[in-house]
């Protein structure tokens, strides 16, 4: 059996790790390994966030197989690019939230997937770089459009065009990460801050993150306002009001 897998554990908080060890590298093989574990979270609706993770501690994940490059050579979109991008932007719109789980090294296609999850929180071991222009290739897999996104245009350029990795405690201050956190408590962090999200209302939280992700867009106020209006029609909003004024725990039940 390959090395190249995905590991996945369902439940209210999923837990998708990427388990080809040493370095989680992101080959043909885990990209459609990837692509089928997230076919599963989809079709399970008791899911309400999502950590993402590498196996090990070396790396998060390092990036691409670079071994599979020369073979690609002419038809990389076809043979690479298209595909993982279909599957990095499948994550990326994931109805609930999720968080990415940053223990060791995220280069390259690692770091262009945990840009693809809402939140990151990085061990202070990690190292988060593009060093793409190192191999005289480019970030093809939505870092020349997620990296200014989060960090703004200026300071992706840097990060792109020298190939120069950051520590942890840098990518916090620049907005590339939410929280460094100590060595070792990457994945307990983000494994809290979705069992947080998961007592959250289901439904407010996925429309919430779906306004965000429209923020900036010609439609932003009216997703917005859709989104407002459509929480207001749930039982779950009853439920956290009364569960306000009653001072207990809300039962949110997702309708």
């Amino acid at each position: 059996m390959s090395p190249a897998l995905v590991a996945i554990a369902l439940g209210p908080v999923a837990v998708l790790r990427l388990d080809n060890p040493p370095l989680n590298l992101v080959s043909q093989e885990l990209t459609e390994a990837l692509d089928a574990a997230l076919s599963r979270i989809e079709a399970d609706p008791s899911v309400r966030a999502v950590v993402v993770a590498g196996t090990g501690d070396r790396a998060f994940c390092a990036g691409s197989d670079v071994t599979e490059f020369e073979s690609l050579r002419g038809r990389v979109g076809e043979g690479k690019l298209v595909r993982e991008n279909a599957v990095y932007d499948r994550l990326a719109r994931l109805e609930v939230p999720t968080v990415a789980a940053i223990e060791g090294d995220a280069f390259g296609g690692g770091l262009e997937l945990a840009m693809c999850c809402d939140l990151r929180v990085a061990s202070a071991r990690a190292r988060l770089g593009m060093p793409e222009v190192r191999l005289g290739v480019i970030p093809g897999s939505g870092g020349t459009h997620r990296l200014p996104a989060l960090v703004g245009p200026a300071k992706a350029k840097e990060m792109i065009l020298l190939g120069l990795p950051l520590s942890a405690d840098e990518a916090e201050r620049i907005g590339l990460v939410n929280q460094v956190v100590p060595i070792g408590a990457a994945e307990t962090v983000a494994m809290e801050w979705a069992e947080l999200i998961a007592t959250r209302g289901p439904v407010a939280e996925r429309q919430a993150k779906r306004a965000i992700d429209a923020a900036g867009s010609p439609g932003a106020a009216d997703e917005s306002l859709r989104a407002s209006e459509h929480v207001f029609q749930t039982e779950d909003m009853i439920e956290g009001v009364r569960a306000f004024k009653e001072k207990r725990t809300p039962n949110f039940q997702g309708k």
